[in-house]
């Protein structure tokens, strides 16, 4: 109960931390990604923001055995950057920089009833399908 009462207010601050932040207004994300044309820097602070605190955080979970909560502290452990991560990265990068959402503002948008909205959350939903699939084949094959 605890555990769905913390997620439920995580998602809530983050969910406000994009309205306040204007993540979620794809015109804004686009106009940051355009360096040539009517570029705005102001998510440039809000990503920096972003980074220290995270940067912060992942210190301190480092040095802890458990969460708060009481479960298993899961930390990343691959520090390998290879083809993968690239292509994911890349893939993630080109399809911000075309529909000016990634998947926080854009699952918050859903509430907006825009049909761009909800297609391209569709397609994420198909994109992560598909890479799921992918992966399932791929460790079948190598077993």
């Amino acid at each position: 109960m605890i555990t769905n009462i913390a997620a439920l207010l995580s998602g809530l601050i983050f969910g406000l931390g994009l309205i306040l932040s204007g993540m979620g207004n794809p015109a804004k994300v686009q106009n940051f990604l355009d360096f040539f044309g009517q570029w705005d820097p102001s998510l440039a602070l809000v990503m920096g923001g972003a980074i220290a605190v995270g940067l912060i955080a992942f210190s301190w979970a480092k040095r802890r055995k458990t969460a708060l909560l009481g479960d298993a502290m899961q930390l990343p452990t691959s520090t390998v950057i290879d083809r993968q991560l690239l292509t994911g990265s890349a893939l993630f990068g080109v399809g911000w920089g075309l529909a000016g959402f990634c998947p926080g503002p854009a699952l918050m948008n859903l509430s907006t009833l825009t049909p761009q909205v909800w297609l391209f959350v569709a397609a994420m939903l198909a994109g992560m399908w598909a890479q799921h699939q992918w992966a399932a084949r791929t460790a079948a094959k190598q077993v």
